[in-house]
């Protein structure tokens, strides 16, 4: 006989997914609502309008997509490209390939420009590329959470928009933990999902993009068969369940059917995005950039070192270098036995050789950090690391008491 699962809490202190604000969960409790019941369109219609304010934007579209934050970045890119299409994909770290995996599978071409992840590009080596090679579209991650670097956009997306290139930025990482302005920086689609910042379980992602494109993919729609052949196109989009041109149309006035909507997961969206506009964009940037700082000062002051350039490191993760000696593996498993408190590792070129520390949404807050910084010195001193043990905690206390 199967057993119900029951898990001890943890405190997750990982790039995504976070601890879901306990406010969130309740909501998800709530009784199904049929998914063109008028009290559900008006949970829809809260959460478009609610959606567009951490992205920084006044676009008409901006709605919820059923799945993880990469439905939406695939959504994004499907909705543009055509078979031979160029895109420019600059790479500072892990989630730039997956836009190149999604962009290959989209039958594109694809110009890589490739870089160490110590740092993102500066914003002329970009441009110099699109002068160079012309792409219809340039795809690029904001905030990598592989090396927690953060790429400047705005001179990037000036020079898209003058040139008729469409810009797609992947803001998963950032959006609700950093203050991002979609329309100042002329990104044509901006992505971001759930798990991260906005402190709601995975499940959902979050897109806006502008009229550009929105008059861009409207000869590509075609109305779903079964619902009527009056708008057929021969240059559709090759996805039905993430057709933009489909989705805003069941996203907005026309309410044209297109698939069963996760009812729950739009009430935890709505909860979600109500607690960030309740407690101020701007107080949730700030205390992001509270615990940020707090954190990483800690950590050095206990010996560690940070990865990567301190100028563009993104303030929802801290990159911390795994000392010499020291296994990896085996501070992240006292950690999470011990404790129940989970962190990081990365990816690629940076296996093994960082932890990531989280620092996103309902897991930005004091009493995490005051818990995670006395366990893992605790656990350091376990492992042999040598250290002015304590040092870290204290600091940490001085600074949240002043």
């Amino acid at each position: 006989m199967y057993q119900q699962p029951i898990f001890e809490g943890r405190t997750i202190m990982t790039p995504g997914p976070v601890e879901a604000h306990p406010a969130v969960l309740r909501q998800m409790v709530q009784p199904i609502l049929g998914q063109f019941d008028p009290e559900f369109l008006k949970i829809m219609n809260e959460v478009k309008e609610m959606i567009k304010v951490p992205f920084g934007t006044k676009n008409k579209q901006a709605f919820a997509i059923d799945g993880t934050s990469r439905s939406g970045l695939e959504a994004a890119l499907l909705a543009l490209i055509e078979p031979g299409d160029k895109v420019l994909i600059p790479a500072y770290g892990r989630f730039a390939y997956l836009l190149g995996e999604i962009c290959q599978r989209a039958q594109a071409e694809i110009v890589w420009l490739e870089k160490d992840w110590e740092s993102p590009f500066e914003q002329s080596v970009v441009i110099e590329a699109i002068k160079e090679h012309q792409p219809k579209i340039v795809a690029m991650v904001h905030g990598e959470t592989a090396n927690a670097q953060m790429q400047p956009l705005d001179q990037i997306g000036a020079f898209c928009r003058e040139n008729d290139v469409f810009f797609v930025v992947d803001m998963v990482a950032t959006y609700g933990g950093i203050e991002l302005k979609v329309d100042d920086w002329k990104v044509d689609i901006a992505i971001a999902g759930t798990q991260k910042c906005v402190s709601v379980p995975s499940g959902m992602s979050l897109i806006t993009y502008n009229d550009r494109v929105e008059k861009y993919i409207q000869p590509r729609y075609q109305k779903e068969l079964g619902l009527g052949s009056d708008e057929q196109s021969e240059r559709y989009v090759r996805s039905n369940y993430l057709d933009l041109t489909q989705l805003q149309r069941y996203w907005g006035p026309e309410r044209i059917n297109h698939h069963t909507e996760a009812t729950s997961m739009v009430y935890a969206l709505h909860e979600g995005l109500r607690l960030l506009l309740l407690e101020g964009m701007e107080n949730v940037y700030a205390r992001h950039t509270k615990n940020d700082r707090i954190l990483t000062e800690s950590l050095e002051k206990m010996g560690l070192e940070i990865f990567g350039a301190r100028e563009t490191k993104m303030g929802t993760v801290i990159p911390v270098r795994i000392p010499e000696g020291i296994d990896g593996e085996e501070v992240r498993a006292l950690l999470l036995d011990q404790f129940k408190i989970e962190i990081a590792s990365s990816f690629g070129s940076l296996k093994g050789k960082i932890w990531r520390v989280g620092n996103m949404g309902y897991s930005s807050r004091q009493t995490n950090v005051l818990h995670f910084l006395s366990a893992f010195e605790t656990v350091l001193k376990k492992v042999g690391y040598e250290f002015d043990y304590g040092v870290g905690s204290t600091y940490a206390l001085e600074e949240y008491l002043k």
